[in-house]
Order: structure tokens, then sequence, then C-alpha cells
């Protein structure tokens, strides 16, 4: 049975609602402007706006609070097609593409866009292939689908199992970006951040389920796109004079492109490449004869000591000094890892613009050139493409987005509201690339080639977070910075933004904060999404069926708190960096899911032995292909050897491997054993017949 369309009245509330929230945030970034001009401190602005925010996001949720299951579990199913749009954009958007996305670009080049188009054409898929016939179906849970289509209880804890695992893996990456936004914002540290930033994932969530969630997505995707175009467009009018960037594009690319001729033929930068060129030499030798070579290490560092004990050098020296030896490896195996990574590294900074490829050039080599250019060159067209594929069918597989179209009151209203969502998440995505191309012209043109003593002072405060997001070092002594004395990591390319671009302070907290409504938006949805197949897949359907519903919400909200609480503290330990994360998740959601889902939607002969079958190999190819391809996985589980790449495919797009296989035992098992039951087949028509029935 369909739920009634929203009533006009119900629509006009909901706008006059936004528009008023949409002015008061504005009116708060004018304020605090105007408080900063009259000597309010940086941080004052910080915490104002993450208690501003994150107050109205609290306040959503204490109003949308409720334990009637099917508002907790899909918000009443009345949700408009444009604001369900809007919830879907700001589920979708994560901290991956608020804050990742733009470093991507910049580190990456034309290699970035794979992102763009295999996030944005994964939407195509969700329309086409799932979202109606999904609504059509109705239920609370992905799990709810395989658990009715293909029967059995095995194959519902079986999606609920993979939802957990693949919504937690993503999770973890929302709330680090939630640390690191929160440590920006008001200068505590990384650890207590995340734990911070916790509670305003909490409060969004924990009362009111997707109704709450729904409505406090709706205020975080306005602040989110105003956080990310005004950086931009300021950007745009103080480097060409032209406020659009989507029109100016071209001609800052040319104007990188010549900047880049030029930082290769440098001097200084060829001093400090030659500089990387010989530490990487000296890992190398080190690498040939460890042990040896561990001994000497520890002897010239206990001399070093010793000798500054002798000369009675100051007290801080000599701590220093102990420090560096207490750093030192403790094993050969120790040894052998830090030697090998910082060889690789080295490696990579020696090359032509510290290892970033030409931000104009499509794939590595050349296509006309020597044997070894024309490989490089098809192996990097070759992993372009399979992480467009990836990211677009694993965006069709990820749990917490398909039961977004659970919320909306019909088939046609979800069909508009992925519309929506492709157009809300445009508005970012086609800005991101020409954002990435003017903050690599401001790195290139205002912070290359500056004396190092007077380097802004947000790079000190920076690293002072965490050393892996920013560092300078005087390579070559010539007091000057070099390209390649500079590291930037991608994940806060986007916070640096307003700092770059000379704008006021309250901007980059307005970044800061659209940045933490990207974190904590998807971190909602996520959470939700893994309480709800614990509580209602795992305990309602199959270990107590007669629980009343005030129990089962009761039951979700525990667990939601239990799952927050245990992501915060693996997200603590900062496990890699959240592009990687957001990608794994990715793979594992496409190969798990899109398979046996699409299966059951468009081929009545798929059966429950071959969606368990598809769902469990493509889980573990996906897994298996991770864990033996990559090297920080390898070396946490000991395995030993280099990494295993199957056609130089990177682990990032291991759902490549994993969905194909996963189609093949979809199709052969289900051949192979009995057809599916009469329930099965009526469903299957009933989901492709125009009327629903």
């Amino acid at each position: 049975m369909s739920s009634p369309l929203p009533t006009a009245r119900f629509r006009q509330r909901l706008d006059r609602i936004y528009l008023g929230y949409t002015l008061g945030f504005a009116v708060l970034v004018l304020v605090l402007a105007v408080l900063e001009y009259w000597g309010l401190p940086k941080r004052w602005i910080g915490f104002s706006f993450l208690a501003v925010t994150v107050g109205v996001y609290a306040g959503i949720g204490i109003l949308s609070r409720t334990t009637d299951p099917e508002e907790y579990y899909v918000a009443g199913r009345r949700v408009p097609a444009f604001y369900n749009g809007m919830a879907a954009s700001a589920d979708w958007m994560s901290a991956a593409s608020f804050l990742g996305l733009a470093g991507s670009l910049y580190l990456s080049g034309y290699g970035g866009l794979a992102f763009v188009l295999g996030w944005t054409g994964g939407f195509v898929l969700v329309a086409l292939f799932l979202a109606p016939y999904l609504r059509r179906f109705g239920g609370f849970t992905v799990a709810d689908f395989f658990g009715e289509r293909y029967g059995g209880r095995d194959i519902r804890l079986l999606a609920a199992v993979a939802t957990v695992l693949v919504s937690f893996v993503y999770v973890v990456a929302q709330i680090y970006g939630v640390g690191l936004i929160t440590t920006r914002l008001t200068g505590l540290s990384f650890e207590i951040g995340v734990f911070v930033g916790l509670g305003g994932v909490l409060v969004c969530s924990f009362l009111g389920g997707m109704r709450a969630v729904t409505w406090t997505q709706v205020a975080q995707y306005i602040i989110m796109i105003l956080a990310y175009l005004v950086p931009v467009l300021w950007l745009s009018a103080k480097q060409t004079g032209f406020v659009l960037p989507h029109f100016s594009y071209g001609q800052q690319v040319q104007a990188i492109t010549l900047r880049e001729d030029q930082l290769i033929a440098d001097k200084a930068e060829l001093e400090v490449r030659h500089i990387y060129a010989h530490r990487a030499s000296e890992a190398e030798d080190r690498l040939a004869r460890v042990p040896q070579a561990l001994a000497e290490e520890r002897l010239r560092a206990s001399q070093e000591v010793a000798l500054l004990r002798a000369k009675d050098a100051p007290l801080a020296e000599i701590q220093a000094a102990e420090k560096r030896r207490s750093a030192l490896p403790r094993t050969e195996a120790d040894a052998v890892d830090r030697w090998g990574r910082e060889m690789t590294q080295d490696s990579e900074r020696a090359k032509e613009l510290s290892g970033m490829p030409r931000h104009a050039q499509a794939f590595a080599g050349d296509p006309q050139g020597s044997a070894e250019e024309r490989e490089a060159f098809e192996l990097s067209r070759r992993n372009f493409l399979a992480l467009v594929l990836c990211l677009m069918v694993g965006t069709a597989g990820l749990p917490h987005i398909l039961t977004r179209y659970y919320t909306t009151p019909n088939v046609a209203q979800a069909r508009s509201s992925v519309t929506w969502s492709l157009l809300f998440i445009s508005a970012l995505y086609i800005t991101a690339p020409a954002l990435a191309v003017m903050l690599k012209f401001e790195v290139f043109n205002q912070l290359v080639g500056t004396p190092i003593d007077d380097l802004p002072s947000w790079i000190r405060q920076w690293a002072r977070v965490d050393p892996g997001l920013i560092a300078v070092s005087d390579l070559n002594g010539d007091g000057v910075l070099q390209l390649g004395e500079l590291r930037l990591s991608g994940d806060i390319i986007m916070l640096l933004a307003p700092e770059l671009s000379g704008l006021p302070y309250v901007v980059s907290g307005m970044v800061a904060a659209g940045g933490l409504a990207a974190a904590l938006s998807t971190a909602d949805g996520l959470l939700l999404t893994i309480s709800s197949a614990l509580s209602h897949d795992l305990y309602y359907r199959v270990i107590n069926p007669r629980a009343s519903t005030t129990k089962r919400v009761t039951i979700s909200k525990a667990l939601l708190l239990a799952m927050a609480l245990t992501a915060a503290a693996v997200a603590a330990q900062k496990p890699a960096d959240i592009l990687f994360l957001v990608s794994a998740a990715f793979s594992l959601a496409g190969a798990t899911f899109v398979p046996a889902l699409v299966g059951g939607v468009f081929w009545s002969r798929a059966n429950r032995p071959g969606a368990l079958a598809a769902m469990l190999t493509g889980l573990g190819v996906t897994i298996y292909y991770m864990v033996t391809a990559h090297p920080a996985l390898r070396q946490m589980l000991g395995l030993s050897g280099p990494p295993q790449l199957w056609w130089g495919i990177q682990p990032i797009s291991a759902a490549v491997f994993g969905v194909p296989a996963g189609v093949l035992a979809l199709v052969v098992v289900s051949l192979s054993t009995p057809r599916p039951s009469a329930a099965a087949t009526a469903l299957v028509q009933r989901l492709r017949s125009p009327d629903g029935r």
C-alpha cells in the first residue's frame, strides 16, 4: 500500500522553514565576519560555527524524535522528491567528496576525474536499475529485499552482515573527517575532536532515526554547498576576473601548464630532486645490508647522544637526540618496512613536480613512445577505467543510499528524487575540477618561491594538527620554499582554500562547517543503516520476531550508540587516508550487492543459492585482492613479499574482479539449482509491472 502524497501545505511549510534557515546561516556568517573585523579571536569563530550548526542539527533531531518503526526506519514514506534528493545528496557527499575530491584532483590532475565520472555515473545506474524497483517493493532495508525476493534467513543474515561491513568501513572515514574538521575549528587534539564530533553525529540520528536524519541532511546540504561554492567563486574572480569558474577553467589549466614547465626547469627544484634521489639511493643501500645498516644507525645515534652530553649541550638538544635514537627501528623487519617506504616516497619525490603528473596530461607514459612508455600509458588508462567502473557499481550498491528511496511516497517520486540528487550533486562535482586547478595555481604562484620565514602561520597550525597533512622542509638550505619541499595531503586541500585565497578566517570557518556537515550527514545515514541492519534484519527478523515496535526501535538506538563509539575508536587510530577507505567501501558494496540486486529485479531465474554464491564470491574475491594487492594490508596481516597485482590494477579498484565473479556465480549456480519459488517469480513480475501489481 503506497503512502499518500505530501500535501501542498506540508511542502509549503518545508519551503518556508528551509528558506528561513538559509537566510539565518547567511546572517550568521555576516555577523561573524563583522566580529572578526572588530577583533574576535579565530578560535571563537570556529567554536561559533561548531556550536550553532551542531545545535541546529541537535534541535532537528530532538523535534523529530519517534518510536514509530515506519517513521524511524523510512521517515514515514512521505518525503517529497525535491527534499529527498537534497537529503540523498547530503547523505552521498561525504567527507571524501567535500574534502577528498578537490585534493585528489589537485594531486592527480586528469586522473582524479575518475571520481567525478564514477560517482555521478553511479546515480544513473541507481535511477535505471534499482531506486524505482526498491521503492515499489517497499520494506525498510536492503536486506528486506533479499529476504523477500530470495527467501530464507541465511541470505537476509548475509545481506545484513555485508551491510554492516560496508557501512562500517565507510563510517570510519567519515568520523576521521569529523575529527579533522573539529580539530581545525576548535584547536582540540585530533582524538578529542573525533569524540566531540561524534556527539554531533548522535544527536542527529539517535532520537529520530531516518525522520531526523532526513531533515537534518537537508539542512546540512545547504551549508555544505554554500561553503563549497564561496571560495571557488572568490578564487575565480581573483584570478580571472570572472565569477563563474567553469568558464575560466581552461584558461587556468593553460597557466598551470606554463608554470609546470618553469618549475621542472628551475635549478633550485632540481637541487631538491637530487637530494631526494640521493636519499632514495641511501635507503636502497640500507635495504641491501639490513643487519649491518641497522647496527651502524644505532651506533651513530648513541655516539651523538654521548657527544652532546660530553659537551654539556642544552637539555633540549640532548632530548631531541635521544628521541631520534628511540625512534630507530627496533627489529630488522621494522627496518625493512620503514626503509622500503622511505625509498618509495623519496623516489617519487625525486620525480618532476614532486611526483605529481602534469595537470593536463590524460595518462602516464606516451602511446607513441618507447615500449616502456606505451606500457605505462596502457596501465594508467586501464586503472582509470577500472576505477570509474568500480565507483559507478559501488554507488549502486551502497545500502545507505538505496534505503533513501524507501522514504518517498511512491515510485514516481523515487525516480524524481534520483534526478534531483544528480542535480544537487552536480553543483559540487562540476565545480571541484575548477577548484583544484585554481588552488594549484595559488600554490605554484603564491607559496612556492616564498621565503621559509615568511610562510603564513596557518601552515604551522595545520602541521601541529598532524604532520602528515602538511609539512615544509628547507632541504637545499636556500631559505626559500620549493615545490619539492612542500608536502600536502589531499585531505586538507579543500580546507586550505580560503587561506590560500586570502579570504577572511570566517570563510575558513564556514568551509570547515561545510566539511563537518558533509561528514556528519553521511555518518548519520551510515550509522542508522548499520543499526537498522542489526536491529531489524538480525534481531527482529531472525532472533525475536515477536518483539514489540517500541523494543525494536530501542534496540536500534542502543546498537547505533555502540557502533558509533566503536567507529570513533577505530578512526582515532588514523587507519588510512579518507579516499582509500571510502573507495574500499565502494568496491565491497558493488561486488557484494549489485549482481544479486540487479539479478533479483530483472532475472526471474535467479534463486537463493545463486544469490548467496554471488554475494559470497563477490565479497571474497574483492577482499582477497585488496589484501594481496595493498602493501599496508599485507604488512598488517604478516604477508611477506611484494603486492600481487592482477593486470596492474590497483587495490582501490578491487571490485573490477569481484563484480564479474559475482555475476558468474549468480548465473552458474542459479542455472544449476532448482527454479525459485512461485512467490519469488510473482514478486519479480510485480516489481517490473508499470502499476506495481
